[in-house]
Protein backbone atom coordinates (compact mmCIF):
# COMPACT_ATOMS: atom_id res chain seq x y z
CA UNK A 1 0.00 0.00 0.00
CA UNK A 2 1.16 3.54 -0.84
CA UNK A 3 -0.14 6.96 0.18
CA UNK A 4 0.48 10.26 -1.57
CA UNK A 5 -0.06 13.09 0.88
CA UNK A 6 0.31 16.88 0.91
CA UNK A 7 -0.64 17.21 -2.74
CA UNK A 8 -3.25 19.15 -4.69
CA UNK A 9 -5.45 16.51 -6.29
CA UNK A 10 -6.65 17.27 -9.82
CA UNK A 11 -10.15 15.88 -10.04
CA UNK A 12 -12.44 16.12 -13.06
CA UNK A 13 -14.09 19.34 -11.90
CA UNK A 14 -11.85 20.88 -9.24
CA UNK A 15 -8.53 20.83 -7.40
CA UNK A 16 -8.80 19.25 -3.97
CA UNK A 17 -6.44 20.15 -1.14
CA UNK A 18 -5.91 18.60 2.27
CA UNK A 19 -6.46 15.06 1.01
CA UNK A 20 -4.30 11.96 0.59
CA UNK A 21 -4.71 9.24 -2.03
CA UNK A 22 -4.35 5.62 -0.86
CA UNK A 23 -3.51 2.98 -3.47
CA UNK A 24 -1.99 -0.35 -4.36
CA UNK A 25 -2.69 -1.43 -7.93
CA UNK A 26 -6.02 0.40 -7.62
CA UNK A 27 -7.02 3.64 -5.92
CA UNK A 28 -8.45 2.43 -2.61
CA UNK A 29 -9.39 5.65 -0.83
CA UNK A 30 -9.14 9.41 -0.79
CA UNK A 31 -8.91 10.61 2.81
CA UNK A 32 -7.96 13.62 4.88
CA UNK A 33 -4.20 14.04 5.27
CA UNK A 34 -4.72 13.64 9.00
CA UNK A 35 -5.91 10.04 8.51
CA UNK A 36 -2.82 8.54 6.90
CA UNK A 37 -1.91 6.98 10.25
CA UNK A 38 -4.89 4.65 9.78
CA UNK A 39 -2.86 2.72 7.18
CA UNK A 40 0.09 1.24 9.13
CA UNK A 41 2.92 -0.06 7.01
CA UNK A 42 1.97 2.00 3.98
CA UNK A 43 4.72 3.79 2.06
CA UNK A 44 4.07 7.52 2.47
CA UNK A 45 5.01 9.78 -0.45
CA UNK A 46 5.11 13.50 0.29
CA UNK A 47 3.91 15.46 -2.75
CA UNK A 48 5.22 18.63 -1.08
CA UNK A 49 2.38 20.80 -2.32
CA UNK A 50 2.68 19.70 -5.95
CA UNK A 51 -0.18 18.54 -8.13
CA UNK A 52 -1.40 14.95 -8.00
CA UNK A 53 -2.99 14.16 -11.35
CA UNK A 54 -4.54 11.24 -13.16
CA UNK A 55 -2.14 9.64 -15.60
CA UNK A 56 -2.42 10.78 -19.20
CA UNK A 57 -3.76 8.57 -22.00
CA UNK A 58 -2.28 8.99 -25.49
CA UNK A 59 -4.55 7.37 -28.07
CA UNK A 60 -2.42 8.44 -31.05
CA UNK A 61 1.35 8.00 -30.79
CA UNK A 62 3.57 6.40 -33.45
CA UNK A 63 6.93 6.41 -31.75
CA UNK A 64 9.56 8.09 -29.59
CA UNK A 65 13.19 7.78 -28.60
CA UNK A 66 14.28 6.47 -31.99
CA UNK A 67 11.71 3.67 -32.13
CA UNK A 68 8.48 3.35 -34.11
CA UNK A 69 5.50 1.07 -33.65
CA UNK A 70 5.92 -0.26 -37.19
CA UNK A 71 9.62 -1.08 -36.84
CA UNK A 72 8.64 -4.60 -35.74
CA UNK A 73 11.73 -4.57 -33.56
CA UNK A 74 11.87 -6.61 -30.36
CA UNK A 75 11.62 -4.41 -27.29
CA UNK A 76 10.68 -1.26 -29.20
CA UNK A 77 7.18 -0.90 -27.77
CA UNK A 78 8.47 -1.39 -24.23
CA UNK A 79 11.24 1.16 -24.81
CA UNK A 80 8.69 3.70 -26.01
CA UNK A 81 6.39 2.91 -23.09
CA UNK A 82 9.18 3.64 -20.63
CA UNK A 83 10.17 6.90 -22.31
CA UNK A 84 6.67 8.38 -22.59
CA UNK A 85 5.96 7.53 -18.94
CA UNK A 86 8.35 10.39 -18.23
CA UNK A 87 6.03 12.59 -20.28
CA UNK A 88 3.09 11.77 -18.02
CA UNK A 89 1.61 9.01 -20.17
CA UNK A 90 0.40 6.02 -18.15
CA UNK A 91 -1.47 4.23 -20.95
CA UNK A 92 -1.41 4.50 -24.72
CA UNK A 93 -2.22 3.07 -28.13
CA UNK A 94 0.87 2.33 -30.24
CA UNK A 95 -0.18 3.71 -33.60
CA UNK A 96 0.51 2.15 -36.98
CA UNK A 97 1.04 3.73 -40.39
CA UNK A 98 -0.11 2.73 -43.87
CA UNK A 99 2.10 -0.28 -44.49
CA UNK A 100 1.56 -3.60 -46.29
CA UNK A 101 -0.97 -5.92 -44.68
CA UNK A 102 1.69 -8.54 -44.04
CA UNK A 103 3.90 -5.99 -42.32
CA UNK A 104 1.00 -4.85 -40.16
CA UNK A 105 0.20 -8.45 -39.21
CA UNK A 106 3.58 -8.63 -37.50
CA UNK A 107 3.07 -5.22 -35.90
CA UNK A 108 -0.34 -6.14 -34.47
CA UNK A 109 1.05 -9.41 -33.13
CA UNK A 110 3.76 -7.46 -31.27
CA UNK A 111 1.21 -5.01 -29.88
CA UNK A 112 -0.90 -7.96 -28.71
CA UNK A 113 2.08 -9.31 -26.76
CA UNK A 114 2.91 -5.86 -25.36
CA UNK A 115 -0.70 -5.38 -24.26
CA UNK A 116 -0.57 -8.66 -22.37
CA UNK A 117 2.85 -8.08 -20.81
CA UNK A 118 2.14 -4.53 -19.68
CA UNK A 119 -1.14 -5.58 -18.02
CA UNK A 120 0.16 -8.71 -16.31
CA UNK A 121 3.30 -7.23 -14.72
CA UNK A 122 3.35 -3.41 -14.68
CA UNK A 123 6.47 -3.34 -12.50
CA UNK A 124 8.51 -5.43 -14.93
CA UNK A 125 7.08 -3.56 -17.90
CA UNK A 126 8.25 -0.33 -16.31
CA UNK A 127 6.30 2.13 -18.42
CA UNK A 128 2.96 3.18 -19.84
CA UNK A 129 0.44 0.37 -20.23
CA UNK A 130 -0.41 -0.68 -23.77
CA UNK A 131 -4.19 -0.72 -24.19
CA UNK A 132 -4.20 -1.93 -27.80
CA UNK A 133 -3.47 -0.50 -31.23
CA UNK A 134 -4.50 2.60 -33.13
CA UNK A 135 -4.75 1.51 -36.77
CA UNK A 136 -4.12 4.68 -38.80
CA UNK A 137 -4.27 3.33 -42.34
CA UNK A 138 -4.34 1.68 -44.78
CA UNK A 139 -8.12 2.31 -45.18
CA UNK A 140 -7.70 5.97 -46.12
CA UNK A 141 -8.12 8.19 -49.17
CA UNK A 142 -4.88 8.42 -51.11
CA UNK A 143 -5.70 12.03 -52.01
CA UNK A 144 -5.44 12.93 -48.33
CA UNK A 145 -2.66 10.53 -47.41
CA UNK A 146 -0.48 13.17 -45.74
CA UNK A 147 2.69 11.39 -44.65
CA UNK A 148 1.24 7.93 -45.33
CA UNK A 149 2.70 5.69 -48.07
CA UNK A 150 0.46 5.81 -51.16
CA UNK A 151 1.46 2.37 -52.44
CA UNK A 152 -0.04 0.64 -49.41
CA UNK A 153 -3.39 2.46 -49.29
CA UNK A 154 -6.18 -0.14 -49.47
CA UNK A 155 -9.95 -0.39 -49.44
CA UNK A 156 -11.63 -1.31 -46.15
CA UNK A 157 -11.24 -5.02 -45.42
CA UNK A 158 -13.50 -6.40 -42.70
CA UNK A 159 -12.07 -9.93 -42.63
CA UNK A 160 -8.51 -8.62 -42.31
CA UNK A 161 -9.50 -6.28 -39.50
CA UNK A 162 -11.23 -9.11 -37.64
CA UNK A 163 -7.91 -10.96 -37.38
CA UNK A 164 -6.91 -8.31 -34.84
CA UNK A 165 -10.25 -7.29 -33.33
CA UNK A 166 -8.84 -8.14 -29.89
CA UNK A 167 -5.95 -5.71 -30.42
CA UNK A 168 -7.29 -2.75 -32.40
CA UNK A 169 -9.02 -0.15 -30.22
CA UNK A 170 -9.16 2.72 -32.71
CA UNK A 171 -9.20 2.67 -36.51
CA UNK A 172 -8.92 5.56 -38.98
CA UNK A 173 -11.05 5.33 -42.12
CA UNK A 174 -11.99 7.57 -45.01
CA UNK A 175 -15.72 6.89 -45.06
CA UNK A 176 -16.21 8.08 -48.66
CA UNK A 177 -14.08 5.33 -50.22
CA UNK A 178 -15.76 2.27 -51.72
CA UNK A 179 -17.41 0.22 -48.97
CA UNK A 180 -16.51 2.75 -46.28
CA UNK A 181 -19.91 3.29 -44.69
CA UNK A 182 -20.77 -0.39 -44.79
CA UNK A 183 -17.43 -1.18 -43.11
CA UNK A 184 -18.11 1.35 -40.35
CA UNK A 185 -21.60 -0.04 -39.72
CA UNK A 186 -20.35 -3.61 -39.49
CA UNK A 187 -17.32 -2.83 -37.34
CA UNK A 188 -19.49 -0.81 -34.97
CA UNK A 189 -22.12 -3.55 -34.69
CA UNK A 190 -19.82 -6.56 -34.42
CA UNK A 191 -16.71 -5.34 -32.55
CA UNK A 192 -15.56 -2.95 -29.83
CA UNK A 193 -13.32 -1.07 -32.27
CA UNK A 194 -13.90 2.69 -32.43
CA UNK A 195 -13.93 4.08 -35.98
CA UNK A 196 -12.32 7.47 -36.58
CA UNK A 197 -12.84 9.64 -39.65
CA UNK A 198 -9.52 10.78 -41.05
CA UNK A 199 -7.18 11.10 -44.03
CA UNK A 200 -10.36 11.77 -45.92
CA UNK A 201 -11.87 13.80 -48.78
CA UNK A 202 -15.30 13.65 -47.13
CA UNK A 203 -17.41 16.79 -47.21
CA UNK A 204 -19.79 17.94 -44.46
CA UNK A 205 -22.66 15.68 -45.57
CA UNK A 206 -20.32 12.71 -45.97
CA UNK A 207 -19.00 13.26 -42.45
CA UNK A 208 -22.50 13.46 -40.99
CA UNK A 209 -23.40 10.20 -42.76
CA UNK A 210 -20.22 8.67 -41.35
CA UNK A 211 -21.19 9.66 -37.81
CA UNK A 212 -24.70 8.30 -38.34
CA UNK A 213 -23.19 4.97 -39.46
CA UNK A 214 -21.43 4.62 -36.09
CA UNK A 215 -18.16 6.54 -36.32
CA UNK A 216 -17.77 8.81 -33.29
CA UNK A 217 -14.16 9.97 -33.49
CA UNK A 218 -12.14 12.27 -35.78
CA UNK A 219 -8.41 11.81 -36.42
CA UNK A 220 -6.19 14.87 -35.77
CA UNK A 221 -8.72 17.65 -36.39
CA UNK A 222 -7.88 20.05 -39.29
CA UNK A 223 -5.12 17.80 -40.62
CA UNK A 224 -5.65 15.57 -43.70
CA UNK A 225 -9.34 16.50 -44.00
CA UNK A 226 -11.61 19.18 -45.45
CA UNK A 227 -11.54 22.43 -43.52
CA UNK A 228 -14.21 24.80 -42.27
CA UNK A 229 -15.71 27.39 -44.63
CA UNK A 230 -19.00 29.20 -44.17
CA UNK A 231 -20.63 27.63 -47.26
CA UNK A 232 -18.65 24.39 -47.11
CA UNK A 233 -18.27 23.29 -43.46
CA UNK A 234 -16.26 20.17 -44.28
CA UNK A 235 -15.17 17.48 -41.84
CA UNK A 236 -13.98 20.15 -39.42
CA UNK A 237 -17.40 21.79 -39.35
CA UNK A 238 -19.14 18.45 -38.88
CA UNK A 239 -16.80 17.51 -36.04
CA UNK A 240 -17.21 20.82 -34.24
CA UNK A 241 -21.00 20.81 -34.66
CA UNK A 242 -21.55 17.25 -33.42
CA UNK A 243 -21.22 17.23 -29.63
CA UNK A 244 -21.02 13.43 -29.45
CA UNK A 245 -17.96 13.05 -31.68
CA UNK A 246 -14.58 12.78 -29.94
CA UNK A 247 -12.06 14.97 -31.69
CA UNK A 248 -8.29 14.52 -31.64
CA UNK A 249 -6.25 17.70 -31.31
CA UNK A 250 -2.49 18.17 -31.70
CA UNK A 251 -1.88 21.16 -29.40
CA UNK A 252 1.76 21.75 -30.33
CA UNK A 253 1.11 25.30 -31.70
CA UNK A 254 2.47 24.15 -35.11
CA UNK A 255 -0.14 21.75 -36.46
CA UNK A 256 -2.80 24.15 -35.19
CA UNK A 257 -2.42 27.87 -34.45
CA UNK A 258 -3.02 28.74 -30.79
CA UNK A 259 -5.70 31.20 -31.87
CA UNK A 260 -7.90 28.24 -32.78
CA UNK A 261 -7.54 26.48 -29.42
CA UNK A 262 -10.33 28.39 -27.67
CA UNK A 263 -12.80 27.88 -30.52
CA UNK A 264 -12.27 24.12 -30.49
CA UNK A 265 -12.33 23.90 -26.69
CA UNK A 266 -15.63 25.80 -26.59
CA UNK A 267 -17.19 23.55 -29.23
CA UNK A 268 -15.91 20.17 -28.06
CA UNK A 269 -15.73 20.53 -24.28
CA UNK A 270 -15.51 16.99 -22.80
CA UNK A 271 -15.15 15.45 -26.28
CA UNK A 272 -11.82 17.15 -26.95
CA UNK A 273 -8.96 14.62 -26.94
CA UNK A 274 -5.36 15.81 -26.81
CA UNK A 275 -2.93 13.57 -28.70
CA UNK A 276 0.72 13.78 -29.64
CA UNK A 277 0.89 12.03 -33.05
CA UNK A 278 4.52 11.68 -31.98
CA UNK A 279 7.04 9.99 -34.27
CA UNK A 280 10.37 8.29 -33.53
CA UNK A 281 12.16 11.64 -33.19
CA UNK A 282 10.27 12.38 -29.98
CA UNK A 283 12.77 13.09 -27.21
CA UNK A 284 15.70 13.28 -29.67
CA UNK A 285 17.64 16.17 -31.28
CA UNK A 286 16.77 17.82 -34.59
CA UNK A 287 17.86 15.86 -37.65
CA UNK A 288 16.87 13.33 -40.29
CA UNK A 289 14.47 10.54 -39.32
CA UNK A 290 11.79 8.39 -40.96
CA UNK A 291 8.07 7.74 -40.62
CA UNK A 292 6.31 4.89 -42.38
CA UNK A 293 9.42 4.31 -44.46
CA UNK A 294 9.57 7.93 -45.64
CA UNK A 295 12.36 10.42 -44.81
CA UNK A 296 11.40 13.13 -42.31
CA UNK A 297 13.33 16.26 -41.38
CA UNK A 298 12.84 17.46 -37.79
CA UNK A 299 13.55 21.06 -36.84
CA UNK A 300 12.26 22.25 -33.50
CA UNK A 301 8.57 21.37 -33.24
CA UNK A 302 8.28 20.90 -37.01
CA UNK A 303 8.43 17.47 -38.67
CA UNK A 304 8.17 17.43 -42.46
CA UNK A 305 8.65 15.14 -45.43
CA UNK A 306 11.12 16.31 -48.07
CA UNK A 307 8.27 17.92 -50.03
CA UNK A 308 7.21 19.95 -46.99
CA UNK A 309 4.27 17.78 -45.95
CA UNK A 310 3.76 17.77 -42.17
CA UNK A 311 4.71 14.34 -40.79
CA UNK A 312 3.72 13.69 -37.20
CA UNK A 313 5.18 15.58 -34.27
CA UNK A 314 7.66 15.47 -31.40
CA UNK A 315 5.05 16.68 -28.91
CA UNK A 316 5.01 15.39 -25.33
CA UNK A 317 1.50 14.92 -23.96
CA UNK A 318 2.03 16.92 -20.78
CA UNK A 319 3.12 19.82 -22.98
CA UNK A 320 -0.12 19.56 -24.93
CA UNK A 321 -1.89 20.03 -21.59
CA UNK A 322 0.31 23.04 -20.83
CA UNK A 323 -0.37 24.57 -24.25
CA UNK A 324 -4.14 24.14 -24.03
CA UNK A 325 -4.17 25.65 -20.54
CA UNK A 326 -1.96 28.55 -21.63
CA UNK A 327 -3.89 29.51 -24.76
CA UNK A 328 -7.49 29.12 -23.53
CA UNK A 329 -9.62 29.91 -20.53
CA UNK A 330 -10.11 26.23 -19.63
CA UNK A 331 -9.24 25.29 -16.07
CA UNK A 332 -6.31 23.03 -15.30
CA UNK A 333 -8.66 20.12 -14.42
CA UNK A 334 -10.38 20.57 -17.79
CA UNK A 335 -7.07 20.69 -19.65
CA UNK A 336 -5.87 17.54 -17.86
CA UNK A 337 -9.16 15.78 -18.63
CA UNK A 338 -8.60 16.43 -22.34
CA UNK A 339 -5.52 14.20 -22.08
CA UNK A 340 -6.89 11.69 -19.59
CA UNK A 341 -10.61 11.14 -18.97
CA UNK A 342 -11.79 12.34 -22.38
CA UNK A 343 -9.19 10.14 -24.04
CA UNK A 344 -10.19 7.14 -21.94
CA UNK A 345 -13.87 7.67 -22.74
CA UNK A 346 -13.13 7.94 -26.45
CA UNK A 347 -11.78 4.38 -26.51
CA UNK A 348 -14.15 3.08 -23.82
CA UNK A 349 -11.69 2.39 -21.01
CA UNK A 350 -12.93 5.09 -18.63
CA UNK A 351 -14.26 2.43 -16.27
CA UNK A 352 -10.64 1.99 -15.15
CA UNK A 353 -8.59 4.86 -16.61
CA UNK A 354 -8.56 8.62 -16.82
CA UNK A 355 -9.41 10.02 -13.39
CA UNK A 356 -8.55 9.84 -9.70
CA UNK A 357 -11.51 7.80 -8.50
CA UNK A 358 -11.75 4.97 -5.99
CA UNK A 359 -11.68 1.62 -7.79
CA UNK A 360 -9.81 2.83 -10.86
CA UNK A 361 -6.26 1.80 -11.77
CA UNK A 362 -3.61 3.62 -9.77
CA UNK A 363 -2.24 5.53 -12.76
CA UNK A 364 -1.07 8.69 -11.03
CA UNK A 365 1.24 11.64 -11.67
CA UNK A 366 2.95 14.11 -9.40
CA UNK A 367 3.60 17.35 -11.29
CA UNK A 368 4.92 20.76 -10.32
CA UNK A 369 3.23 24.16 -10.61
CA UNK A 370 4.00 24.30 -14.34
CA UNK A 371 2.70 20.75 -14.82
CA UNK A 372 6.19 19.39 -15.41
CA UNK A 373 6.27 15.71 -14.49
CA UNK A 374 8.00 14.70 -11.24
CA UNK A 375 6.77 11.11 -10.70
CA UNK A 376 4.70 8.64 -12.70
CA UNK A 377 2.91 5.61 -11.25
CA UNK A 378 1.35 2.92 -13.44
CA UNK A 379 -0.84 0.37 -11.72
CA UNK A 380 0.59 1.62 -8.43
CA UNK A 381 4.21 1.05 -9.47
CA UNK A 382 6.59 3.97 -9.78
CA UNK A 383 7.93 3.91 -13.34
CA UNK A 384 9.39 7.40 -13.54
CA UNK A 385 10.96 9.71 -10.99
CA UNK A 386 12.55 13.08 -11.67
Amino acid sequence: MKIITNGRLILTDRILEGKAIVFDDKIRAIVDNSRIGEFPGAEVIDAAGNYVSPGLVDVHCHGAGGDDTCDNKEGAIQNMSRLIAGYGVTSWLPTTMTMSKDHLRTTFAQIREAKKASAEDPAAWGGAQVLGANMEGPFINVKRKGAQAAEHVALPDFDYTMEFADVIKLLTIASEVEGGLEFIERITEETDIVCSLGHTCANYDDACACFKAGCNHVTHLFNAQSGLAHRDPGVVGAALANRNVYTEFIADTFHIHPGVFQIVADCKKDHLVLITDCMRAGGLPDGDYSLGGQPVVVKGIECRLEDGTIAGSVLRLYRAVQNLYKHTDVTLPQAVACASLNSARSIRVDDRKGSLEVGKDADILIADNDFEIINTFVGGHKVYGN
